[in-house]
């Protein structure tokens, strides 16, 4: 498995104290779907929503997914418009979601456990909306016997949504963690901003999207045999140059 890291010099060790998980794309498999809901919207209002449109919306707030979509189509909608629009995308989704489950990202399910095993805090921070994001919650609760996570953080309970670094840093401060000390995991360029910005070291592990390497950020293909102690040297061993393992 081909490992590129690019990293920020620290003059003193950190310990790992936390890992804080995205989730569409990152734990399990729904960027599809929400796709699938969009482009459904798409021919609703008359046209194709295209690759690379929907590509720009990985990770993103409905708001600014809908900006994408009208764009993409060339089309004007209305605030109240637009609202309605999400709203209709966010229910199918949900319907999906339900009806053809949620299978997990490869890697993801063994990588939870062996991090609740190791006693580290843990944290969701999504940007999808809270009544969303519970059937995700419940079905990974469900699977482990009971929930991974210490805290969730859901896109409409913070003031910002990523690339702010707002639900990652309000997620930290809740656990009571130190940011140094913290590894984000995303699959998103928008997520992979918001970790970066809220003092984390940031794994990337892309799903529909290509990540763009940035100091501070490791790229993974998969979380597939990701272990407890590679997230510790992560934090620990902070690189300086691009390396390839």
């Amino acid at each position: 498995m081909s490992v590129t890291s690019v990293g920020n010099p620290s003059d003193s060790m950190q310990s790992l104290q936390a890992v804080l998980f995205d989730m569409d794309g990152t734990l399990v498999e729904t960027e599809e779907l929400w796709g699938e809901a969009m482009a459904a919207l798409a021919g609703q209002l008359g046209g194709v929503f295209s690759a690379a449109a929907r590509e720009q919306t990985v990770g993103t707030s409905m708001r600014v997914a809908m900006g994408v979509l009208y764009a993409d189509l060339g089309i004007e909608r209305s605030e109240e418009q637009r609202r309605v629009d999400a709203g209709w995308v966010e229910e199918q989704t949900a319907v999906l979601m339900t009806s053809r489950g949620m299978p997990w990202r490869p890697g993801a399910r063994d990588l939870l456990v062996a991090v609740r095993d190791a006693g580290l805090a843990t944290a969701l921070v999504t940007t999808t909306p809270r009544r969303i994001a519970t059937l995700v919650i419940d079905q990974i609760a469900g699977d482990l016997g009971g929930s991974p996570f210490d805290l969730t953080v859901c896109g409409d309970e913070v003031p910002a949504r990523k690339p702010d670094p707002a639900p990652y840093l309000q997620a930290m401060r809740s656990l009571g963690v130190d940011p140094a000390g913290s590894v984000v995991i995303e699959d998103s360029q928008v997520g992979v901003t918001a970790g970066l910005a809220s003092g984390a070291t940031v794994l990337g592990v892309p799903s529909l999207q290509s990540l763009e390497p940035l100091p501070g950020l490791t790229l993974r293909s998969s979380l597939v045999d990701l272990t407890v102690a590679e997230l510790r040297r992560l934090v620990e061993q902070r690189e300086l140059a691009p390396t390839t393992a």
